[in-house]
């Protein structure tokens, strides 16, 4: 019997062809990282339905976000995982040129929230369900979709313990960030802390009935501000850039008046490690200032104080030599060279923390993440269905 023109297309065509229709779905969530992912979790969780495969929600505490987790092939070690994070960031303000939830394809661009990162990861994944479907597979393709990345990392640590608790050592991760299609093998660390002064207002000129917070914040900034310059001058990784460890304070609110003592200051820091440099060790000079603030105040009165809020943990990504997660892209994109060294975290060094040898490498540019007019260009969601093609071939021959 003659075949069709669907099914004597190439499997990558094929793969491109379904990945720009579910795009255009995904897009169309607005996904943003203060709302809810609900809705596209339940179209991903019917898409694969409808594909013979079933999925397994993990919800946040509130019930108001989920991971998802789906397992395409047999029930066995040595599979591959594809990772990606469903939430994207705000658009707010930005002066967009269309609608940010509606994909809108001008030239060889497909402009949208979420086309470079990450959403087109997912729908090149989510693409090659049919083709994994078709035929029995010698090791098992695992989807992980996760929330709240762009705020932390926050959903993928429940995600990643549902696919340890669940007896799988896979061979490999893939989590699809933006990449260009290249291989990326390690990344910084991410520590995001807040710390919230308490001290007890007063007028400006009696210094000595209170305290001000604000004061007391910079003293502590500081000594920021000098484990800043030390990183920079003396720990470098030249595979980075920058190539050294960089903290920044992101947010700073104190104080109600110019001739008051102000009550309360708040700061938020943004410390990433490179591979090697122990956040605790490079923040102890600052940890030990506050420990003995916060001890001062305290003796001063019972309503004083600091307290302190990590809002991000994020593991780097460490190289693997030999790893079996670069080996393998490697082989599927046809490289010799060695991966490469990224200065934003991601879910990866997650990954890897729990066991799994990871990788970076998807479609589209971290140029292009979080600003208005974020695009992809359709050329990399055919480079990402090449890969994704001789992935399909890999799970099934060997």
């Amino acid at each position: 019997m003659q075949k069709s023109a669907v099914d004597a297309e190439p499997l990558n065509v094929e793969i491109a062809r379904e990945a720009l229709t579910v795009l255009a779905q995904l897009v169309a969530f607005d996904t943003t990282s203060s709302d809810t992912n609900l809705s596209l979790i339940a179209y991903v969780e019917n898409y694969l339905a409808a594909h013979g495969v079933s999925s397994k929600r993990i919800a946040n505490a509130a019930g108001t976000k989920a991971n998802l987790v789906a397992t395409v092939g047999p029930g066995t070690d040595g599979g591959v995982v594809l990772s990606g994070h469903t939430d994207v960031v705000p658009v707010t303000n930005q002066p967009w040129s269309s609608d940010p939830f509606q994909l809108t394809r001008r030239g060889d661009r497909l402009y949208g929230r979420g086309t470079s990162d990450m959403k087109s990861f997912i729908a090149l994944a989510m693409a090659a369900v049919p083709a994994l479907q078709r035929a029995p597979l010698q090791r098992p393709v695992h989807l992980a979709f996760s929330y709240d990345e762009e705020i932390g990392c926050l959903g993928a640590p429940h995600l990643i313990q549902h696919i340890v608790d669940s007896g799988y050592r896979p061979l490999a991760t893939i989590v699809g960030e933006p990449t260009s299609m290249t291989i990326v093998n390690s990344h910084k660390s991410i520590h995001f802390y807040e710390l919230v002064i308490r001290g007890r207002e007063a007028h400006s000129s009696l210094v000595h009935e209170g305290v001000s917070a604000n004061m007391i914040a910079i003293d502590l900034l500081a000594i920021l501000s000098r484990i800043a310059k030390a990183e920079q001058q003396h720990h470098r990784d030249a595979r980075f850039e920058p190539e050294w460890s960089t903290l920044t304070v992101g947010m700073i609110h104190g104080g109600t008046a110019a001739n008051i003592l102000a009550r309360e200051c708040r700061f938020v820091f943004d410390l990433r490690c490179i591979p090697g440099r122990d956040a605790e060790q490079v923040l102890k000079d600052f940890w030990d200032a506050v420990a003995d603030a916060d001890a001062k105040l305290k003796a001063a009165g019972a309503d004083m104080g600091i307290a302190v809020r990590a809002l991000a943990e994020v593991p780097g990504l460490r190289y693997e030599k030999n790893g079996a997660a670069e080996k393998l892209c490697a082989k599927l994109q046809g490289l010799e060279d060695e991966g490469t060294a990224v200065p934003y975290g991601a879910e990866a060094g997650q990954f890897q923390a729990a066991g799994f040898s990871t990788v970076i490498c998807g479609p589209g540019s971290i140029a292009q993440a979080h600003k208005p007019d974020e695009f992809i260009e359709v050329s990399q969601i055919e480079a990402g269905a090449r890969f994704m093609s001789r992935l399909v071939d890999f799970v099934r021959t060997q």
